[in-house]
């Protein structure tokens, strides 16, 4: 059977993945910078067309796969360290409804991936001073929100926690509401504390077994 065009785009999709994993896995690259800078390789040109890129579901498969590959290991412990000491600042924050998301929770975490938290409460304000009260060094950026561009920016306080970069996103209590549904794949956008220790004992059986 002769190769369709449909085929040679899924062929291209796919080495353009598995280019951007590597950018992922080795350099911590995010996610948009490396699907860029994967298709200028595989295509040769600045501006493909949208349906040669993968979409990050596609990218995060490969990623795992070259995780497996060379990582292995080395990846279980470090997972297991990142969850942990996300756990840690969840438990501290535990008022204000954290939830773990990103690279540590679908574990992909890089030695260069930050933890990235999603705090709900009554307001931004009242987790700044939380924090500074207990004389936590902040940095406040903002993130876009993650129901889309319909909606502003939200405020970000990022700090340091067991010696690993917490980026905590601050959401109004009633953005919590539809927030636990899963991604298009199935999987989990989002996990509260309940959810992290159930990852975290599938962690330490893994850790033990090796």
């Amino acid at each position: 059977m002769m190769p369709t065009p449909n085929d040679d785009l899924q062929q291209l999709r796919s080495r353009i993945a598995a280019t951007a994993a590597r950018m992922i896995a080795q350099d911590g690259a995010d996610y948009a910078t490396a699907k860029a800078k994967a298709a200028r390789q595989v295509l040769g040109v600045d501006r493909p067309a949208p349906n040669y890129l993968p979409d990050n579901f596609q990218v995060e498969d490969e990623v795992r796969r070259y995780q497996a590959l060379f990582q292995g290991p080395a990846l279980a412990a470090r997972l297991l360290r990142k969850r942990r000491a996300a756990l840690e600042a969840m438990e501290h924050l535990a008022e204000f409804n954290p939830y773990l998301t990103g690279s540590v929770l679908s574990g992909t975490a890089g030695e260069h991936d930050d933890i990235h938290l999603q705090l709900f409460a009554d307001s931004a304000k009242e987790v700044e001073i939380w924090l500074l009260n207990r004389n936590v060094d902040l940095d406040i950026s903002e993130t876009p929100h993650f129901k889309g561009g319909r909606h502003d920016p939200v405020e970000t306080v990022s700090f340091q926690w067991q010696k690993e970069t917490v980026h905590a996103e601050l959401y109004d209590l009633n953005d919590l509401r539809g927030a636990l549904k899963p991604r298009a794949d199935g999987r989990l956008q989002r996990v509260d504390m309940t959810g992290l220790r159930a990852l975290m004992t599938t962690d330490e059986t893994l850790e033990q077994d090796e």
